[in-house]
């Protein structure tokens, strides 16, 4: 989504990541998640699951927002997000400067 102007926090605002976990096997493959992904971060797959269903995949590993919709709208219980480690910046180590006395 493109904004028309920055907001002022722009540097302050975490955009949090999620990781997507599909139960196979438990999904009926009605799409919903694949519909209402805001990211678009599922499709469904070409492959079947137990039941005879194409459930959906992941293809955008690292787009999700976490905003758990998947998860409320899925019928079956058979998706969940979960939000992703943060990464924390490596702490600098302060360099020793060239001044030695002797």
């Amino acid at each position: 989504m493109k904004y028309w102007r920055k907001p002022l926090d722009i540097d302050k605002v975490k955009i949090p990541h999620g990781t997507v976990t599909i139960i196979r096997d438990r999904c009926k493959g009605c799409g919903f998640c694949v519909e209402y992904c805001p990211k678009e971060v599922l499709v469904m797959s070409k492959e079947f699951n137990v039941k005879g269903y194409h459930p959906p995949e992941v293809v955008k590993e690292g787009e999700c927002v976490n905003c758990n919709l998947c998860e409320m709208i899925c019928p079956d219980f058979a998706i969940f997000s979960t939000p992703a480690p943060e990464e924390k910046p490596d702490e600098e180590t302060p360099e020793p400067s060239g001044d030695t006395e002797e």
